[in-house]
């Protein structure tokens, strides 16, 4: 009986040094949320393989309630070590002093930074500070349905389309059939903060102190953007949508062209079953396209930050992480590995994955503030109101810019 103790014992003492010698960390995320969760198991699994001293506790919550939840933990002192954020909401953290310098870990780490895409990488650093490094990052395209653009006669789209050219492609596709619609670009912030820039009109002044909201050009904007409902209906109303989505409305070939986010090549990969194809963006007196990123950031109060920086650094440069972004098409990972790249252009449909990267060359960032969000809503109201025609474009941004101006208080 005493030897068996013994043996317990013994056995007991080894067993609390190995789990002493593991550090945990916990990873709060958005982005795995539902068919994207196994991805991020596939690379835990790999990440643990490669560090046995390191265990990760991942969790993960849907968008709509993810910043409310993390806003919560962070305030009440129980922050993960390690989680996600997207580029809006990583401008209003770093303000408010949460997030770790990681300078001088990315300096004595070993880890390269050059394998970044470096608008990404900039993406989260504030005042020469890196708060973050870069998870994801995606930008917006014109997709189109080639059978319809074939049915209407019209030229596909090119690099060098303008907004006239889109209307007037629009109109062939909507004469068609009742119920086809040339474009669907939804009338919201997300959409007219980068319209107003492919018109040379902008949010805010180039030192962000001011809003510049109701300028001719961003009334213009507007105007063109209410038009393809109001006046020429290319565009669908509510009660034309019938409740359905706009990618739904793509997917069953009522809808012959959707600017949306390179997220949607999955999805239409599998749905669609006609062929379809993508463009850059058209624009009026320039280009712009969106450009959106996640990153990752360590909790200024982590415990844990040596382990943490290990896990980040791993998500966003490693190899093994871009393949499996690549083959789930889970957006573009933010690396520059050329046979990524590659990989990423072979992966069809579409068929011109080419586009992807010449719009790069046009990405415009979030006017971001500290107050975006409420910034963001109020836009938001005023723009819902010209689309409705309950103000014209003129009297809504008028009555956004002196909202604005009340509510919000510039740097």
């Amino acid at each position: 009986m005493k030897r068996f103790l013994v043996v317990l014992v013994v056995a007991s003492m080894a067993l609390t040094t190995s789990l002493l010698g593991v550090t945990t960390i916990k990873f709060m995320n958005f982005s795995s949320a539902d068919a994207n969760a196994m991805y991020l198991e596939e690379m835990r699994k790999i990440f643990e393989e490669q560090n046995p001293d390191i265990k990760v506790q991942i969790e993960t919550v849907g968008f709509g309630d993810y910043f409310t939840k993390l806003m919560t933990v962070v305030a009440g002192g129980n922050a993960p070590d390690a989680f996600e954020l997207n580029y809006e909401n990583f401008y209003t953290y770093a303000k408010k002093g949460v997030l770790l310098n990681l300078n001088d870990l990315v300096a004595t780490s070993g880890f390269d930074t050059s394998v970044l895409n470096e608008k990404a990488l900039y993406a989260f650093s504030e005042g020469g500070v890196q708060y973050g490094l870069p998870f994801s990052f995606s930008n917006v395209v014109l997709i189109y349905n080639k059978d319809l653009f074939d049915k209407a006669g019209v030229e596909y789209p090119t690099d060098d389309w303008t907004w006239a050219d889109e209307l007037e492609a629009a109109k062939k596709i909507r004469a068609l059939d009742a119920m086809a619609f040339g474009v669907y670009q939804p009338v919201q912030f997300w959409e007219f903060y980068k319209m107003v820039q492919q018109n040379g009109g902008s949010i805010l002044n180039e030192d962000r102190t001011a809003f510049t909201l109701n300028t001719p050009q961003n009334v213009e904007t507007l105007q063109f953007m209410v038009d393809r409902i109001l006046k020429y209906n290319v565009m669908p109303d509510d009660a034309q949508m019938a409740g359905m989505g706009d990618w739904d409305l793509f997917e069953v070939e009522r809808i012959g062209m959707i600017v949306t986010g390179t997220w949607a090549f999955s999805t239409f990969k599998n749905s669609c079953d006609f062929e379809w194809d993508i463009a850059v963006e058209p624009g009026n007196t320039g280009k712009a396209t969106h450009f959106f990123a996640n990153g990752l950031a360590i909790s200024k109060d982590s415990k844990n930050v040596d382990a943490a920086f290990r896990w980040i650094s791993f998500l966003s440069g490693d190899l093994d992480v871009a393949k499996i972004r690549i083959e789930a098409g889970w957006e573009l990972p933010p690396v520059t590995y050329p046979e990524i790249i590659e990989l990423y252009k072979q992966t069809t449909p579409p068929a011109s994955k080419e586009v992807v990267f010449r719009s790069l060359d046009y990405l415009v960032t979030p006017p971001v503030i500290e107050q975006f969000n409420e910034m963001a809503d109020i836009v938001n109201r005023h723009l819902e109101a010209a689309r409705y025609g309950d103000k014209t474009p003129q009297k809504a941004l008028d009555d956004a810019q002196a909202e604005l101006e009340k509510a919000i208080k510039l740097n």
